[in-house]
């Protein structure tokens, strides 16, 4: 499994919101472009000490693994606990970093990201996000919706949408 080490995050300053969307925008480029998915990127980031628990990105682990389930898989390891108990280890001020909405339904019958974070409890306080999830696989997506009603904020961080898409589509039949 690709190793998760902590790092401050000297480059970035605390609450530089667009910086860490350009991270996790550069992490998204090392998913390999598919026509079934969106390349995402995320980033995880203690905001008590600036510090980057994790990141990661579509397709980055085995399996049908978006980026936030990677991101959350390596703390798990890390940790040595399962993700489900993810709660129990983490610090109190965590925001997670997305460049596309976290999904709230999977087709492939895996466990949606919205629900790991929200498995995860009162430790992920905001989710940014670049993008809303485009209405490609899923019609509608109710994350914003699940992520406010449990307390947790949900940002978005403008002025890189073109660039994510971008991104995000890449492997995808562009319309003529």
């Amino acid at each position: 499994m690709t190793e998760s080490t902590s790092q401050p995050a000297r480059r970035i300053e605390a609450g530089d919101h667009q910086s860490y969307m350009r991270l996790a925008l550069s992490l998204a480029t090392k998913s390999p472009p598919k026509p079934t998915n969106y390349r995402v990127g995320a980033v995880v980031v203690d905001t008590a000490t600036n510090e980057i628990l994790a990141t990661g990105y579509t397709l980055e682990l085995p399996g049908n693994t978006h980026a936030e389930q990677c991101c959350f898989e390596k703390l798990a390891e890390k940790h040595g606990v399962p993700a489900s108990r993810l709660g129990e280890v983490l610090p109190d001020n965590v925001v997670l970093y997305t460049t596309v909405e976290p999904c709230s339904q999977r087709l492939s019958g895996n466990l949606p990201c919205v629900d790991r974070i929200l498995a995860i409890g009162n430790k992920i306080n905001t989710v940014y996000v670049g993008v809303y999830e485009p209405e490609k696989f899923v019609s509608v997506n109710s994350s914003k919706q699940k992520l406010e009603d449990a307390g947790i904020g949900f940002v978005h961080v403008g002025g890189l949408e073109k660039e994510i898409l971008e991104v995000a589509t890449a492997g995808h039949e562009k319309p003529t």
